[in-house]
């Protein structure tokens, strides 16, 4: 069974944040270094070294428990320790299909819902996490079998 683009919930350090209907970001780039070695002039050797991640961005209509969301990024500006937080995608049976671990979580921007007396738009609200990091936990069982791990 496939994910639904719209089904999906955020955790954080086990604490449900509730479902969201948009994600964007989780995207992760291996930068290469090129190492030109003397004598060698057909190709150049490229490494992999640092991994960078982009932020990940939530969003969802305002709703009873957005209210959490907002107190969760203000609790974090007085004590900003880093946290862990899982996403879970679901399925149209309402079963987990695939699911993401953040390590080293902060909320770095929350914007809330924008009101027009004018206009008739779903109220949305964001937040926008800086993470140090992400494996599919799918990914990990897969690479710890094909490494002999067993998991």
């Amino acid at each position: 069974m496939t994910a639904l683009n719209m089904r999906f919930e955020f955790t954080v350090d086990g604490i449900d944040l509730g479902s969201f209907t948009a994600l964007d970001g989780l995207n992760a780039t291996i930068e290469f270094e090129e190492y030109r070695e003397g004598g060698e002039n057909t190709y150049v050797h490229r490494l992999p070294s640092r991994v960078t991640y982009t932020p990940v961005v939530l969003s969802r209509p305002v709703d009873k428990h957005s209210g959490n969301l907002a107190a969760w990024f203000a609790s974090m500006q007085l004590q900003p320790i880093p946290l862990t937080a899982s996403i879970t995608a679901f399925d149209g049976n309402n079963d987990a299909v695939a699911s993401w671990s953040l390590a080293g979580v902060y909320p770095a921007k929350y914007t809330g819902p924008s009101f027009s007396a004018g206009g008739n738009e779903v109220a949305i609200e964001k937040i926008e996490l800086s993470h140090d990091g992400f494996v599919t936990n799918n990914l990990l069982a897969t690479a710890a079998q094909v490494m002999g791990l067993g998991a």
